[in-house]
């Protein structure tokens, strides 16, 4: 039994006040257009009509056009409103699936919070792939830089690993390399990377999964060399290049045996 306020418009009003499409639509927070599309795929049955042809709306199809409208706003597609509606054996299905990609939604919006939120605290972490925005400040541009297009490429596990070698206090060679002028002459550019050769080997057993990029990508093989390589040469200068390849040459010598061991 209905309380309080309305119970005196119950007695001696004669016949229920209909509405029309118009006024149903503004009362249910719709659109004339939507109710239409409601009618033309079954979801709400057409009403009777009035002798001048046009259509009268009672409460039934309020209550019928508000509880679609609920299942809309909840995410339930239009197709799936009747089982829903039915409990039939697909609506708890239909309900898991959408509770489960309501919840991945919010996962993924409280993750873009974080970042914006990293992001709006040190700008500099926009040049990062996500999981490295604590390593901003203590990076150079140009590894930032390298980082990024290698998130492109590179699975979680090397990332993850590129992230743990990267939190780590940066050494003074390190800073030496990044500080390379392009002009860096001959033994300068030998002495960084005689220096350089045994951290990074060192790195390297630390972290296996670094020694081989390219087995380590998600991408071909010829799309992760041409990211790497293409990278390389955008972001480091003609010095930091060549001691690159002195490193590299070190560390095969290395390998080859003592006996090989000279540099190149």
């Amino acid at each position: 039994m209905p309380q309080g306020h309305g119970l005196e418009w119950i007695a001696g009003k004669g016949t229920p006040m209909t509405w029309s499409t118009r006024q149903l639509a503004e009362l249910a927070g719709t659109t004339l257009k939507t109710v239409r599309h409601y009618h033309e795929i079954g979801l709400l049955d057409e009403p009777d009509r009035a002798a001048n042809g046009y259509k009268r709306y009672g409460v039934t199809h309020l209550v019928r056009l508000l509880r679609i409208r609920r299942l809309v706003d909840l995410g339930v597609p239009l197709s799936d409103i009747p089982s829903v509606e039915a409990a039939d054996e697909r609506s708890e299905e239909i309900l898991r699936v959408l509770d489960a990609e309501l919840a991945a939604s919010i996962a993924r919006q409280q993750r873009m919070r974080r970042e914006l939120a990293a992001i709006l605290d040190n700008r500099a972490s926009i040049d990062l792939p996500a999981d490295f925005t604590t390593l901003a400040d203590g990076l150079p541009e140009a590894q930032r830089s390298l980082l990024l297009a290698y998130s492109s490429i590179l699975n979680p596990s090397a990332m993850s690993a590129l992230r743990e070698q990267l939190s780590g206090p940066r050494s003074d060679v390190a800073a030496q390399f990044e500080a390379l002028p392009e002009d860096a002459p001959e033994e300068v550019r030998r002495h960084i990377a005689r220096r350089l050769a045994p951290e990074v080997r060192e790195q390297q057993k630390d972290h296996p999964i670094l020694r081989d990029l390219e087995a380590s990508s998600r991408r071909g093989a010829a799309i992760t060399q041409s990211v790497i390589v293409k990278a390389l040469t955008e972001f480091y200068n003609e010095a930091h290049l060549d001691v690159l390849r002195r490193v590299h040459a070190l560390l095969a010598e290395d390998d080859d045996g003592p006996a090989c061991r000279r540099e190149g």
